[in-house]
């Protein structure tokens, strides 16, 4: 199936822009629905050091096209959240007894040796949260790092953590009240939850640092269990598409209910302009969950795959020389640069340059690398100027590189920047 030049299509592992044709910036993020609208919060990333920035939101009406609202917790003054520490995996719930937004966290330092949950609240789903600091429970704040959060339709909020455990938290969610479920899930972090038909089931990545992973998931008749273990969401050895779970979403959709899973592909240390997303139909049957079949593109508005539409044209190049660069001429608003990202690649850099001029229209920083190949899309523009322009692709000699707590590397082994065609999306 094509879609049409004006359909709003999901397109993963590709950089999203805002209507300010900046970067998306909201990793490790959640959605909630509200008024009509899709509230994105997620990790405000930089390219220049891993420290909390601040948590971003933003607003969509179409899970496609997304409006940049603010900085909703920005780094405090001191404590938790203060200088040189870390805040990740921010999720947001409205309390349906107060009608206020809780926010949870992790908060950390930078080695990751102080980890404890962190709450704040907000009146207004995009204003200014206050932090409250690390969340209760019984008498004593919570430790933990990796988490996640689930909203069950009676209105209770639950609190998963890393390793399977599970709290529920108090009716105006200002604290953890109850650990319901222990241990399920012991080396598992990044968790997220659903349920269907009656059957709850929860996700989990495996311990790889910034590397993605085999995803897996259990499933339950109910939240405090039995819980059981189901397996890889996605083909063994796809690395769950090059991506780690993060939340997911109830999509109505024709009077159905479909659940989407939002992930992460992480780029370190080009975090704030390299990481993508990857957002895919799940399909449940039973107690079976499944990621099916990799969907390059696809219509949140019918849930069917969908290709962007447009005129492709030779663009073969292959380099991992810094400054190398290839080119090709295209007149449409958007341009779309397909290539192969494998463990040899590297950071490429994406130019639009105006045709006439040679001025430089957009500049950004994309990443050819991951551990499982993969050829399609890496790139798409945000709407450009019309008339005659020109996409350049640059290697930078660069590539992904980090260690973990233990010094075990992780990252490309080169630097390769590979194309094969761009397509003119008119």
């Amino acid at each position: 199936m094509t879609g049409s030049p004006d359909e709003a299509l999901i397109v993963n592992g590709v950089p999203w822009f805002d209507t300010d044709g900046r970067p998306v910036n909201a990793h490790g993020a959640c959605i909630v629905e509200e008024g009509g609208a899709y509230y994105l919060f997620g990790e405000y990333r930089s390219d220049d050091f891993n420290a909390f920035i601040g948590f971003s939101c933003y607003s969509s009406t179409d899970l496609v096209t997304w409006k940049f609202e603010r900085i909703v917790l920005p780094q405090q003054p001191g404590g938790l959240l203060g200088p040189d520490r870390l805040g990740e995996r921010v999720k947001v719930m409205r309390c349906p007894s107060t009608g206020r937004f809780m926010m949870y966290m992790h908060t950390d330092d930078r080695t990751h040796t102080d980890a404890w949950i962190g709450l704040a609240s907000c009146d207004s789903i995009a204003g200014e949260y206050t932090f409250h600091g690390a969340l209760p429970f019984e008498g004593a704040p919570l430790p933990g790092w990796d988490m996640g959060t689930f909203q069950d339709a009676d209105g209770t909020g639950y609190l998963l953590l890393h390793e399977g455990d599970v709290f529920r938290l108090s009716d105006d969610y200002t604290h953890a009240e109850e650990k319901v479920v222990s241990g399920v899930a012991e080396g598992g972090e990044s968790p997220a939850m659903l349920t269907h038909d009656g059957t709850y089931f929860l996700l989990f990545s495996n311990k790889t640092s910034w590397e993605r992973n085999d995803n897996y998931y259990l499933s339950a008749p109910a939240i405090t269990g039995p819980w059981t273990s189901r397996g890889l969401l996605a083909p063994a050895g796809s690395l769950t598409f090059n991506s780690q779970c993060t939340f997911v979403l109830d999509l109505r959709l024709d009077g159905a209910v479909v659940h989407l899973y939002m992930g992460d592909r992480w780029s370190f240390p080009r975090q704030g302009s390299a990481a993508t997303y990857v957002w895919q139909p799940l399909t449940v049957d039973g107690d079976t969950l499944t990621l099916g079949s990799y969907l390059p593109s696809w219509s949140p508005r019918t849930g069917a795959p969908a290709d962007l539409a447009g005129r492709a044209a030779p663009l073969a190049f292959r380099s991992n020389r810094a400054g190398n660069a290839a080119e090709a001429v295209f007149t449409g608003h958007r341009v779309a640069v397909v290539g192969d990202s494998d463990e040899r690649g590297g950071y490429g850099r994406v130019e639009i340059l105006d045709g006439e001029r040679g001025q430089v229209l957009h500049s950004l920083l994309v990443d050819f690398y991951s551990k499982a190949p993969d050829h399609g899309l890496r790139y798409v523009s945000p709407p450009l100027p019309a008339g005659r322009k020109v996409v350049r692709v640059t290697a930078t000699g660069t590539y992904p590189e980090w260690f973990d707590k233990a010094r075990h590397r992780y990252g490309a082994l080169d630097a390769f920047v590979t194309t094969t065609e761009v397509i003119d999306l008119g």
